[in-house]
This record gives C-alpha cells, sequence and structure tokens, in this order.
C-alpha cells in the first residue's frame, strides 16, 4: 500500500500496473496532472500477513488540487499473485 502511494506521488504509473491485479488491471493509466499526493494516512489493516494470500487495507490519501487541500478514503484488497502482493480493488465510501 506504502509503495503504491509512493508511486501515485512520484507519478510512476508502470509500478502502479505492474501493481495492480492481472484480473483488474487497467490497459493505461492517466494520473492527474496538478494533483499532489502529500499524505498517506493507514486507518485500519486486515490480515495481509506473512502467511496470508489477501488482505485489505482503509486508508485516508491526502492531496492538494490546484493548491486545494483533499483528501481520498478507500477500502482497497490485496492478494497475493505470483508470491507478491497487488492490489485488486477498492471501495471509496
Amino acid at each position: 500500500m506504502r509503495s503504491r502511494f509512493s508511486a501515485f506521488a512520484l507519478g510512476d504509473t508502470g509500478y502502479l500496473l505492474r501493481s495492480w491485479h492481472s484480473s483488474t488491471r487497467p490497459a493505461s493509466l492517466e494520473l492527474e496532472a496538478g494533483q499532489r499526493w502529500t499524505r498517506l494516512e493507514i486507518v485500519e489493516t486486515e490480515r495481509g500477513g506473512l502467511l496470508d494470500t489477501a488482505g485489505t487495507v482503509t486508508f485516508h490519501a491526502h492531496y492538494r488540487d490546484a493548491g486545494r487541500p483533499g483528501t481520498m478514503t478507500e477500502h482497497s484488497r490485496f492478494v497475493r499473485e505470483d508470491g507478491r502482493w497487488v492490489y485488486l480493488d477498492g471501495d471509496q465510501p
């Protein structure tokens, strides 16, 4: 989760696509040009440990867009694919 946030902050779409599950990964990804991700706040995690094959993370991702602050909240699901954790999908309440 933290590495994906960092990739959003750096604009690394290649990493974001590589860390997305093959069944839900988009063909391409275009990030908002004026949006700057500034802080990640992990609210809750479930499973996702060394012996798990799935886990969830609820987080607040803080950003600035055109100088205005904002927050995105998501409950994300991650699974292991080929031995590594990848983003499956998420719900935004």
